[in-house]
């Protein structure tokens, strides 16, 4: 009859709502144990509450959240190296063409003027590239995407003390109904009128 002190929280419908064994607010939050041999409703403040029980974290699973964490961050942050490098690369390449450019420019004196406008355009192509860069670095947000909020939220609680036997207590008492009631129900239950005479 006795059952683990280990509940699971477990989300019901809205119109499934029923009263919280505490505080009988209406709620969606079910405590149950393992094999549904126990359950109650309970309001998610009271989850959070020390004095009523206690979160039971997985060991195993929280480091494979780390690790699954790490692995993302590590594949950003390659992704972003990825990125830079090939932009340097680029503007590497559009330098030395420039470059080149330049000193067949220099010979003439008619298209050192070009140059110049050249020049005008290119730092209007660099101004135009620094604008795309801080776009990206918008787009792309710098810190890791942080788990959603149920994800954080444990599952798995060890009830207080007190809060278990009184679980253990209900459960008992309604065994204790249910025979009295079958009980009840049996003809034999009953002694039966006597039948002599006194």
């Amino acid at each position: 009859m006795a059952f683990s002190n280990v509940y699971t929280h477990r989300k019901v419908a809205e119109t499934s709502a029923k009263p919280c064994d505490i505080c009988f607010k209406p709620s969606t939050s079910v405590l149950i144990t393992v094999g549904n041999k126990d359950w109650f409703y309970v309001c998610p403040s009271h989850l959070k509450d020390a004095g009523f029980c206690t979160p039971k974290i997985d060991p195993a699973a929280a480091e494979a959240r780390r690790k699954r964490e790490l692995e993302d961050e590590i594949e950003r942050v390659k992704k972003e190296y990825e990125e830079k490098r090939k932009k340097k690369e680029k503007e590497d390449q559009d330098k030395k063409t420039d470059d080149k450019s330049a000193d067949n420019k220099d010979k003439d004196k008619d298209k050192d003027k070009d140059k110049e406008n050249d020049g005008k355009a290119d730092d209007g192509k660099k101004e135009d590239e620094l604008g795309n860069e801080s776009t990206d670095k918008a787009v792309s947000p710098t810190s890791p995407t942080s788990p959603t909020a149920e994800e954080d939220e444990p599952r798995v609680f060890e009830l207080k003390s007190t809060f278990y036997q009184q679980r253990l207590q209900k459960k008992r008492q309604i065994e204790i109904a249910k025979r009295n009631r079958e009980r009840l129900q049996d003809p034999t239950f009953f002694p039966s009128v006597p039948k002599d005479l006194p």
